[in-house]
């Protein structure tokens, strides 16, 4: 039975759009009908690949935006689109409800939150980099655990998931900080990016030893991992995921 669900995330089936929302004026969710889906943990990414007229083809992978709920074959994918992309732009501005969409995964085991797992939880996303730990968050609505998110965005109209993260913001356990680092709403005074004064003030402190999960273009990832560590944040405790100018 394993073996078989291992063929399952290593071999390309056809998905369905069920609905495809706007969340900015880059980014879009896609809702996917995946017959046998084999299930999922909320960090986890899987493979889309587009297939040409001429039979070129073009694959790029996506973190699942959404969680798990232990009984449904729908899944959703968040994806912000690349200037002069290949696959990005087609999912972005051309796919609609009723289209096949190819898919293999779920693929990745590291970069993962489990609702039983100890100990405070501080996520950490830079732009499209929220995706996975939106995942996480879903996750987290029957957890006790306490969990922060600080999100940098460069304006309010790039925050991905508005409506969302105010609902999952609305949980006692769970704190959103939103950090501009181009304009900012009217009432929030700083602009900037993430920076050591930020973690201190936001974060968990590193004596809460929290499992920290960081999620966003390579730079962002590799400055705030260094912030933490250079704050007293345990190293092994530190989550990585990045991604970078791939062709979209």
């Amino acid at each position: 039975m394993e073996r078989t669900a291992v063929r399952r995330r290593l071999s390309w089936q056809v998905a369905t759009v069920a609905e495809v929302r706007r969340e900015t004026a880059t980014a879009s969710t896609i809702v996917l009908d995946v017959p046998d889906w084999p299930g999922h943990l909320a960090g986890q990414h899987l493979d889309v690949r587009l297939t040409a007229d001429d039979g070129y083809r073009a694959s790029r992978s996506y973190s699942i935006a959404s969680a798990w709920t232990g009984t449904s074959s729908t899944i959703e994918l968040t994806v912000e689109q690349v200037p002069d992309g290949e696959v990005s732009p087609y999912l972005v501005g051309v796919l609609k409800p009723g289209d096949p969409l190819e898919l293999r995964g779920p693929v990745g085991g590291w970069f993962v939150w489990k609702p039983e797992q100890e100990g405070p939880v501080q996520l950490i996303g830079g732009g499209s980099g929220i995706v996975p730990l939106r995942a996480m968050l879903q996750a987290h609505t029957a957890s006790t655990t306490p969990v922060r998110l600080l999100y940098s965005v460069r304006r309010p109209e790039s925050v991905i998931y508005v409506d969302d993260l105010k609902h999952l913001a609305s949980a006692d356990n769970v704190h959103v900080s939103l950090v501009y680092t181009r304009e900012a709403p009217p009432g929030e005074p700083r602009v900037g990016r993430i920076d050591a004064e930020v973690i201190d003030r936001l974060a968990f402190k590193p004596t809460d030893d929290p499992t920290t999960y960081v999620c966003g273009p390579t730079p962002f990832v590799e400055t705030v991992a260094d912030l933490l560590v250079a704050a007293g944040h345990n190293p092994d405790r530190i989550r990585t995921e990045r991604f970078g100018p791939t062709g979209g």
